[in-house]
């Protein structure tokens, strides 16, 4: 199921992280799990991976064996804007259905 967020704002790969991030910006995650729970590629993620981590979006957390552990830098001026973006575009969604629900009656 795409979220409100990636249905508006395009379902690229760029989205998907941020969708990802945002929504579990509490955990920790290696890139592989990141990539695996965005649905993006591996191959894909590594190709920005770079700009991510200059960008400061993900900030290294610990190693957990081999895995080096990333989350979302909410520290970062630029990521708390991005995720007040975020919620505001799902919220707004949110209130077109809630207000679809209410104007069109239950069959």
């Amino acid at each position: 199921m795409v979220s409100a967020f990636l249905k508006l704002e395009g379902n690229t790969v760029r989205n998907r992280l941020w969708n990802f991030l945002i929504i579990h910006s509490e955990y920790d995650y290696s890139m592989k799990d990141i990539a695996k729970f965005s649905d993006v590629s591996y191959t894909a993620l590594k190709e920005i991976w770079k700009e991510i981590i200059g960008r400061k979006i993900v900030t290294y957390t610990r190693n957990v064996g081999k895995a080096k552990m990333y989350k979302l830098n909410r520290e970062n001026p630029q990521v708390e804007k991005f995720i007040n973006y975020y919620w505001s575009v799902v919220d707004s969604e949110a209130d077109k259905l809630i207000k679809k629900k209410v104007l069109v009656p239950a069959v």
